[in-house]
C-alpha cells in the first residue's frame, strides 16, 4: 500500500504543472489507461472467442435439436462442442476479473485514514473541488447535489449514463441479431440469467460510483468508458 501511494504522489508531482489541484486525479486515470493495456491482449482473446462462439451457433442449433427432449444432455453437448473447438463461454469476463485487483488497491488506498503508520497524503488531493477520499454521500452533505463536489459526481454519473445507454443498445442489437450471447446463455450452466441482466449490467457502476471512495469511482468511470470504446472497436 505505502509503495503504490508513493507512486501515486510521484506521478501526481508529474503531473501537478498541467493538472495543478487535480494531479493526482489525473494520476489515477493514467493509472487506469495501463491497466486497461495490460488487459489488452485479453481482450482481444475475447474478442476473438466470441467470434468463435458465432460461429458455433449453426451446430448449437443442431444439438438444441437433437436433444430437445434433454435439457441435460443437451448442456452437457454444449460444453464438450466448445471444448472440442477450444472456445470457451467464460473468457468474455477475464477481462473485468483481471481489473479487481487495480479497483480494491484503489479503494483501499483512499479509505485508510492511516498509511504505514503515518497519516494518508492522498486524502488531500482533489477532482476539482470533491476529495478524492470522500463518497457521494459526503458530497451531498457539503452543498448538496448543486454544490462544487456534487457537480463532479453530475458529472461522472453523466459519463456513466451514456456509456451505459451506449452498451445497452449494443447488446441488445447483439441477442436481437442472435449472437453468442442469448444462444450460449440458453445452454451453458448458470449464463441464462446472465443474459437476461446482461444490457443492464452497465447501468450498475452508477450504484458502483456512489459509493465507493472518488479515486475508485473515477478509476471505474475510466474503465468503463475505455471498454465501450475498445468492444466497439474490437467487436466490428
Amino acid at each position: 500500500m505505502s509503495v503504490f501511494a508513493n507512486l501515486v504522489e510521484q506521478l501526481a508531482e508529474l503531473l501537478q504543472p498541467l493538472f495543478h489541484a487535480s494531479a493526482a486525479a489525473a494520476a489515477i486515470v493514467l493509472f487506469t489507461a495501463f491497466v486497461r493495456l495490460l488487459v489488452l491482449p485479453l481482450s482481444r482473446a475475447s474478442a476473438r472467442g466470441q467470434k468463435a462462439r458465432t460461429e458455433l451457433q449453426p451446430k448449437i442449433a443442431e444439438l438444441r435439436k437433437k436433444h430437445r427432449g434433454n435439457p441435460e444432455r443437451l448442456q452437457q453437448a454444449v460444453l464438450e462442442l466448445h471444448a472440442k473447438e477450444k472456445v470457451s463461454p467464460l473468457a468474455g469476463c477475464l477481462p473485468g476479473l483481471m481489473q479487481l485487483p487495480a479497483f480494491f488497491l484503489l479503494y483501499h488506498l483512499f479509505s485508510n485514514p492511516t498509511i504505514g503508520g503515518e497519516a494518508n497524503a492522498l486524502l488531500g488531493h482533489q477532482l476539482l473541488a470533491a476529495p478524492l477520499g470522500d463518497r457521494w454521500v459526503d458530497a451531498l452533505g457539503d452543498g448538496g447535489v448543486l454544490g462544487a463536489a456534487g457537480l463532479v459526481y453530475v458529472g461522472l454519473f453523466a459519463v456513466v449514463a451514456v456509456v451505459a445507454v451506449f452498451n445497452y443498445r449494443r447488446t441488445k442489437r447483439t441477442m436481437a441479431a442472435g449472437g453468442p450471447v442469448p444462444a450460449d446463455g440458453e445452454q451453458v450452466p448458470g449464463l441464462g440469467a446472465v443474459t437476461k441482466v446482461m444490457p443492464f449490467m452497465s447501468f450498475f457502476t452508477l450504484v458502483t460510483v456512489a459509493v465507493v471512495p472518488l479515486a475508485a469511482a473515477l478509476y471505474v468511470v475510466t474503465s468503463t468508458t475505455w471498454s465501450a470504446v475498445e468492444r466497439a472497436v474490437l467487436y466490428r
